[in-house]
């Protein structure tokens, strides 16, 4: 769960007004000392996630697709040395879909 910024900023302006600690804060607040101290560092929640592919090699990934546009992600992950559910989130990253059938059946 995220805090927002406005409820961050309340936080720590009652801490500094009532002279308190972060672990009086804390328990006063029911929210982990750890993210008070990460809140006096930098108020601004992350929204996203920055991290780049790590096991497949989308350059790879991309040539495999025009070779082989028809084929399961197993096949795929067999060929490239990864798991499936790795090529699951890497073609999640490259915003590829199934192939849809524009006539029904």
């Amino acid at each position: 769960m995220t805090y927002s910024k406005d409820f961050r900023q309340k936080v720590l302006a009652y801490k500094d007004k009532k002279g308190l600690t972060f672990d009086e804060t804390s328990e006063h607040f029911d929210i982990g000392v750890a993210s008070l101290y990460r809140w006096s560092d930098n108020l601004e929640p992350c929204e996203t996630r920055q991290k780049p592919a790590t096991k497949v090699d989308m350059d790879k990934l991309k040539n495999d697709i025009k070779e082989f546009p028809d084929n399961y992600q197993w096949e795929r992950a067999q060929r490239l040395g990864v798991g499936q559910p790795a090529i699951h989130y890497a073609l999640k990253r490259l915003k590829i879909t199934v192939k849809k059938n524009s006539k029904a059946s």
